[in-house]
């Protein structure tokens, strides 16, 4: 027997004559993400991972593969030659690890055969291999509700294994062209850079930090917010973007009612000058209709025609709830809920503009020198190549 995980992917396989391309894509990103602990390839309709050390590490080969976007599920397996001796003899050793665990369970055998050619149909094995099983451990067959499933694929060779683990799924990332992704250091804009790199792109986060009105702690935030998301994303080049001046013009020359939407135009802007720099082709931001004044129709609207290219909102249809149980299972959630101030919070005033109109906007931004402030913003600008955080926040995405 030989270990292997089994990763299985959803969507890709409907691509048609472009499936090579995101197979291989999904392949280099699970590789990339074990490391030096598997040798990973495509295999038929899976993508294989076999450890180069102890059998034993194949917990750790899972935890890291599942996080790859584009990735549904995986299964931590046995493979063997696809004889029904050897069938039985793994089914016997994959039992009795899972029964180690939770002993005295009901079970059934749930045989798959991809390769025609084997003698016995999945309905023979199910019935050779259960009452192997049975004979052996003694176990009650359940074949609707069973406490364990030893589940036996049978291709060019037989895995075997007894749990399937949740990844995100979606499609790999960097099949879908880069993009900027705004990141406040809130609940929302963590999570709309996670949806977003789980539809394939590839994010460069900015975040607008206006130093000395927030204190450094804020932009450590936001890095360990980037350290997070590469987790999922592999390594990011994450903007900390000179925001200070631009803040300081809109209060002094910005009607109070109208600041909100003048500096989300303003952050609009130097995304896409990010965006240039760095090939991207949109922004993404993290706003949900209607959820505060700068979200309604009218104002996304108004800030919006201060860009030139897409601006996606992955979050758009969803409530405050659903925003915070991803982010719960992603991992964001602790740090985007500690104490520290953005610039977003800042100069907020008691009743800013629910629907301005961008002829307003565009009034008040007359006395702001934006080209300077955006050139001198993107000169002063740091960026910050965010490597994964050693401990991964365990996985358990919402379904989307």
């Amino acid at each position: 027997m030989e270990p292997v995980l089994l990763v299985r992917y959803g969507e890709i396989g409907l691509k048609g004559r472009n499936r090579p391309f995101f197979i291989d894509r999904l392949v280099r990103n699970v590789a990339a993400q074990v490391g030096e602990a598997g040798d990973v390839h495509a295999h038929f309709s899976r993508v294989l991972v076999r450890p180069r050390g102890a059998a034993d590490g194949l917990d750790a080969l899972a935890a890291s593969a599942r996080r790859t976007f584009g990735v549904v599920s995986v299964s931590p397996a046995w493979s063997v030659p696809s004889r029904l001796d050897e069938i039985g003899a793994a089914a016997e050793a994959v039992t009795a690890r899972a029964l180690s665990e939770r002993p005295r369970v009901s079970f059934k055998v749930d045989a798959r055969r991809a390769d025609k050619r084997f003698r016995y149909t999945s309905g023979d094995v199910n019935t050779i291999i259960g009452r192997r099983l049975q004979d052996r451990f003694g176990l009650p067959v359940n074949v609707t509700a069973p406490d364990l499933t030893v589940t036996v694929e049978i291709r060019d060779q037989t895995f075997l294994f007894t749990e399937t683990l949740p990844g995100p799924g979606g499609l790999p990332a960097g099949t879908g062209g880069r993009a900027v992704a705004l990141l406040s250091g809130g609940i929302d804009s963590p999570v709309a850079a996670w949806m977003a790199a789980r539809r394939g792109l590839e994010i460069v986060p900015l975040h607008c930090y206006s130093f000395p009105f927030v204190n450094e702690r804020s932009r450590t935030k936001v890095i360990d917010l980037c350290r997070v998301l590469a987790t999922y994303a592999g390594p990011l080049r994450c903007w900390i973007g000179y925001f200070t001046e631009i803040q300081r013009a809109i209060q002094l020359a910005v009607a109070a009612e109208l600041r909100v939407t003048v500096m989300r135009r303003m952050m609009l802007r130097l995304a896409e000058g990010v965006a240039a720099r760095e090939g991207g082709l949109a922004v993404v931001t993290g706003e949900s209709a209607g959820q505060v004044a700068s979200q309604t129709l009218a104002s996304i609207a108004t800030i919006d025609a201060a860009a030139a290219g897409p601006v996606l909102r992955p979050l758009i249809g969803m409530d405050k709830t659903e925003i915070t149980a991803r982010a719960r299972a992603i991992g964001t959630y602790e740090i985007s809920v500690l104490p520290y101030e953005d610039c977003c919070s800042l100069f907020l005033p008691a009743h800013p503009r629910t629907h301005p109109e961008e002829a307003e906007a565009a009034r008040e931004e007359r006395a702001v020198p934006i080209d300077d402030l955006l050139s001198e913003a993107l000169a002063r600008s740091e960026v910050v190549t965010v490597s994964p955080r050693e401990v991964p926040h365990p996985l358990g995405v919402p379904a989307s």
